[in-house]
């Protein structure tokens, strides 16, 4: 089947979300290995309201964490994207950019690549002035990533959705700003 995409990088393209996501990104948010780093799995009831929250912010803004597959082979691997964050920080509200896939293709550089061209697409396309991303701070893969596609460090801080998990509540804060972007391409 001929996928319509928003846009692609070298390996991969970026849509909205279709009905035939739900049950492979289902299975993505229940592998409890992808979701290590999160309080807990997520249902199939909360993937789809996942998927019905992006879809409404592609809508209304233009951007959502993408459903991405791979090019060669149609094959959805899970999301990479921008989504509005508005839990309470002192950074918030803003977009940040993050991204899921399911683990047989990890370290095959799809996180790294797609978000350079998620950034890309927010800052030239969107016009974005800048993105967040955040992560527990266990999480040095996605730690690592951030730092691959250029961000940069900001601080640690408590995040409140996660104030009562030991583990995951201190979290990292990267940013890039649009400026400094422009400035390396």
């Amino acid at each position: 089947m001929k996928r319509t995409y928003i846009f692609k990088s070298e390996r991969l393209g970026f849509r909205n979300w279709l009905t035939s996501d739900l049950e492979p990104m289902a299975r993505i948010n229940a592998d409890e290995k992808v979701m290590e780093f999160f309080p807990d799995v997520n249902s199939k009831e909360q993937t789809l309201n996942f998927i019905d929250r992006m879809r409404s912010q592609f809508e209304a803004k233009g951007f959502c964490y993408f459903a991405v597959d791979k090019l060669d082979t149609n094959e959805f691997i899970g999301f990479i994207g921008l989504s509005e964050q508005n839990y309470k920080a002192e950074f918030t509200p803003c977009i940040d950019i993050g991204w899921r896939l399911k683990n047989s293709e990890w370290n095959k550089g799809f996180a790294t690549e797609g978000a350079k061209k998620c950034l890309e697409y927010a800052f030239n396309d969107l016009k974005i002035e800048k993105i967040y991303s955040i992560a527990p701070k266990v999480n040095s893969r996605s730690e690592h990533i951030m730092t691959n596609i250029g961000m940069k460090k900001l601080y640690e801080f408590e995040h409140s959705m996660l104030t009562n998990n030991e583990r995951l509540k201190i979290c990292v804060l990267y940013e890039m700003k649009n400026i400094n972007y422009s400035n390396k391409t």
